[in-house]
């Protein structure tokens, strides 16, 4: 998930060491002379406007250089832009703090000529003195240089990066085994050597965030909602979806129960980790085929019939911002984005969309791969971009969303729109729609495992980072208290024993980034909030997860009154004015996601919702990791190879060919290569017949021991032996 790069966040550029101070300030950058008057204010704010940008083009550019080309030489030309920015922020900060009076800044005319002005006063990072300055320069550009080039080696020739090699395994290998490896390689590789910079990071924080007049960086980072009771409001949000979220657990629960056996999954505790498909379990779409309610209904992952490239992807998402009558990317966009992961050198791959200030030049770091999942966060990044489009005229102090999670839910509100079948249909991607009850069954089952089984994961990383710059969280517990609230709210448990020495936290980006991350679990319930308006706009009839607003120029009409805005008002007022509401709540989510709840509630009868037992953890697999050097362990499934035994289990199905061993009988050459494929992929139970042998007529023979489980035998056999399949 990329987020919009507002001034605060550029006052934490992520740098790499330097020694000896920074150079002076040129003279057209620093405050010129005023004095105590309402004219003098207004002009203060126009010099400040005008010359921010051409400090912040010099920042931003300079950052870019380096996260799409980590090189010494790049780092250095950061580290001097980004001080000469913080330097910057400092002298008109404090110019503003000297010279205008309460008395003036109460009787400029524009009111919001005042918000302005307090915006500047704050000066962040900026408070500190040089030398903290640099070192709190230095440790983030530490932290965010291990986290970008952290790797796993499985072998001494073989490294394996976040992307795309990490990413894929935890994607779409069903190995308990590979999973394993690959998660715990990254969680040590990447957060291991951050614990130890990350406390004098937090207390060179808190005390830029005090010298502002804030209790700690976590008070700082929620005074942006503009809302007393934000944290509180929060937990009530929370505690609205959290039934869903458990019942939604619940039912992956036991599919993965039925994938790994009762030895790596207890139905009453919380869930591995490293079994969800992704790094950080926070979406689970990517295990959405071994979740499938009604297998023979058609696929609604539409990777397979694409046919794209990075290029094209964007192209489909700027059309259908243009649809809703926005705005077109402009030529600066093509030239300068990085859309693909460059071959020969290191960058930072976390997608994110960036602002250059200069209301011309907007751009996207993203190595991009062609999948349906990545279509949606083409989408998202793409929406950071129309914001920043719409409110480019903006002084740069109200060059942001109404508040964070505004920024972030843009995107994500017509992904919402692009994933339906109809809209597929309408692109050229399903060849038709079938509505029908088991069709929007499965439709919505993947919709929350991405929406749904993300929230407690958006809720609970700044609860987390809250607690530590309070410091009721300290550095011994660091470890300990991430993983109490990822069991209390996610259900999830470390797949192998964790301890102090690691720092779990540090393996998800926005910790080393420094990026606040409440904002998308505000985002992922405004999302639905304004789905729901720009769909009665769009004079959408039907249930709401079938809305489509492509093309609904009345939906686009609220959209860009919203982005115009920036933040020159409260979000409360920007949100009363675009959906009749000053509130978040979870009622339109809770509308969009009512027929799965109700299927559910259904599925889980006779399960237990909830993880009574909190302290389990899985037992560690009998010769990990020394097998894991072995080809069979570490070849993961290509996305392709998962995408058609997806396929493959449908058609199994279809046959009425449940059990492999029952059915093996049945298979005669190439069908006996797709059952055998298709039926592996469908049962990871033991074994618990005779030896027997099987014949396929073009295959072989192959034995299948009683010690092994019919996954195993999915590597060794159909890996190996019954292959080809799709390349690597």
């Amino acid at each position: 998930m990329g987020t919009g790069l507002d001034r605060f966040l550029w006052s934490v550029l992520l740098l790499l060491p330097v020694f000896g101070q920074s150079e002076a300030l040129p003279e057209s950058w620093l405050p010129g002379e005023y004095s105590d008057t309402i004219s003098d204010a207004q002009r203060f704010l126009s010099d400040y406007n005008s010359t921010a940008e051409e400090v912040f083009f010099h920042s931003v550019s300079a950052s870019w250089n380096y996260n799409t080309n980590i090189t010494d030489h790049n780092s250095k030309l950061q580290v001097s832009a980004s001080l000469e920015e913080q330097a910057f922020v400092e002298a008109w900060g404090i110019k503003a703090k000297q010279v205008f009076s309460s008395g003036v800044l109460d009787t400029l005319p524009d009111p919001k000529d005042k918000k302005l002005m307090e915006k500047i006063m704050l000066l962040g990072a900026a408070n500190l003195l040089p030398k903290e300055r640099e070192e709190y320069n230095t440790i983030l550009s530490t932290m965010d240089n291990i986290y970008s080039t952290s790797k796993v080696h499985p072998q001494p020739n073989i490294s394996w990066s976040l992307e795309p090699e990490l990413t894929k395994i935890m994607a779409n290998s069903r190995s308990y085994k590979t999973l394993l490896y690959a998660w715990e390689g990254w969680h040590n590789a990447s957060g291991v050597p951050l614990k130890q910079y990350y406390p004098s990071f937090v207390g060179l924080s808190n005390k830029a965030s005090r010298a502002d007049g804030f209790q700690d960086t976590g008070d700082d980072w929620r005074s942006w909602y503009e809302t007393e009771t934000f944290r509180q409001d929060l937990e009530e949000i929370y505690k609205t979806i959290e039934p869903l979220y458990r019942n939604l657990h619940a039912f992956v629960r036991r599919q993965l129960y039925n994938q790994y056996g009762p030895k790596y999954i207890n139905l009453k505790g919380p869930i591995p980790a490293h079994l969800l498909g992704n790094m950080w379990a926070q979406t689970w779409n990517n295990i959405y085929d071994m979740m499938i309610p009604f297998p023979d209904k058609p696929n609604i992952d539409v990777t397979d019939e694409m046919g794209y490239n990075a290029t094209h992807m964007f192209r489909v998402a700027e059309e259908f911002f243009t649809s809703l009558g926005l705005e077109r990317m402009p030529e600066e966009f093509w030239e300068g984005s990085m859309l693909v992961k460059p071959q020969g050198r290191e960058v930072v791959c976390h997608a994110s969309a960036w602002d250059f200030y200069n209301r011309k030049d907007f751009r996207i770091k993203q190595c991009t791969t062609v999948t349906m999942e990545q279509l949606f966060t083409v989408h998202h990044e793409m929406g950071h971009i129309q914001y920043y489009l719409q409110y480019k005229d903006k002084p740069m102090g109200f060059r942001s969303g109404a508040n964070p999670g505004f920024h972030e839910a843009i995107g994500d509100v017509l992904s919402l729109s692009v994933s339906t079948p109809k809209h597929l249909e309408t692109i050229n991607l399903l060849e038709s729609v079938t509505s029908d009850i088991e069709t929007d069954t499965n439709y919505l089952l993947k919709m929350a495992l991405e929406k749904i089984a993300f929230l407690p994961f958006g809720y609970l990383i700044d609860l987390w980072r809250w607690d530590v710059f309070s410091g009721k969280t300290p550095p011994e517990r660091y470890n300990a208290d991430w993983w109490y609230l990822r069991t209390k709210y996610q259900g999830i448990c470390p797949p192998t024993r964790r301890t102090e020495e690691h720092f779990d936290a540090g393996a998800k980006y926005h910790i080393p980034g420094n990026t606040p991350y409440i904002r998308y679990f505000v985002s992922f319930i405004l999302q639905f909030q304004f789905h729901e308006k720009l769909c009665e706009a769009a004079k959408h009839t039907g249930p709401l997860h079938t809305c489509d607003i492509y093309r609904s120029a009345e939906a686009g009409a609220i959209l860009k009154k919203v982005l115009q805005a920036g933040s020159s008002e409260s979000w409360p007022v920007v949100l009363q004015d675009a959906i009749g509401t000053n509130k978040l709540n979870a009622s339109s989510l809770m509308k969009y996601f009512e027929p799965i709840i109700e299927w559910l509630n259904k599925q889980n009868v006779n399960e237990t919702l909830g993880w009574p037992d909190f302290n389990w953890v899985p037992p560690m697999p009998e010769g990990y990791p020394e097998d894991i050097g072995k080809p069979v362990n570490t070849t993961p499934l290509t996305s392709k190879m998962a995408r058609s035994n997806a396929s493959l289990k449908n058609s199994v199905t279809s046959r009425g060919l449940r059990s492999p061993l029952q059915n093996w009988k049945r298979c005669e050459g190439n069908s006996c290569v797709r059952v055998f494929r298709a039926a592996c992929l469908m049962f990871k139970t033991p074994l618990s017949v005779p030896q027997q042998r099987w014949t396929c007529k073009r295959e072989g023979e192959y034995k299948l021991p009683q010690s092994e489980t019919i996954h195993e035998i999915y590597l060794k056999e159909c890996l190996f032996v019954l292959t080809p399949l799709a390349p690597m």
